[in-house]
């Protein structure tokens, strides 16, 4: 067999710097899928937690509009409930394990106090959070209340 020098063919170098082409791409490829399915998990996780807060305030308004007193009472200054389910007995900070059912999510609620022009104000801030792998995050919502028995 003889073999002409002139004859066509890739070199093991060609094929090399092929492969390594073709390995960059893919890696390529990869990375911006996982970073798009992260942003994806991260921003579903970010709505959930605004639909929690949200829930929370709602049912902080029906309570107060249930019954005022006792809404009074339960929101007295510097007052802190963990709502891991929609209930006033949970008070205080979330512990470790006092997660919205079947989430990832923890919510509470902080109460403080303001007079504003002789009127009673409750201010509410319902935060949940949740942590990932990219750490610690929180849908934060605050609302005013009043005595809707003050004129």
């Amino acid at each position: 067999m003889k073999f002409n020098k002139n004859q066509k063919g890739q070199s093991l170098f060609e094929v090399v710097i092929a492969i390594f082409i073709i390995s960059m791409i893919i890696v390529g490829v990869v990375s911006v899928s996982t970073t798009s399915l992260s942003n994806a998990v991260f921003s579903r996780n970010k709505t959930l937690a605004g639909r929690y807060s949200q829930e929370a305030i709602e049912w902080v308004r029906g309570q107060r509009e249930q019954d005022i007193s006792t809404f009074i009472v339960n929101t007295t200054a510097n007052s802190s409930y963990c709502l891991q389910t929609l209930v006033w007995s949970n008070i205080g900070s979330c512990g470790s394990a006092e997660y919205i059912d079947a989430t990832i999510f923890k919510r509470q609620v902080e109460f403080s106090t303001s007079l504003l022009s002789t009127k009673n104000i409750i201010e509410a801030t319902v935060t949940t959070s949740w942590n990932d792998s990219r750490g610690y995050h929180e849908a934060k919502y605050t609302t005013n209340f009043g005595d809707i028995r003050e004129k």
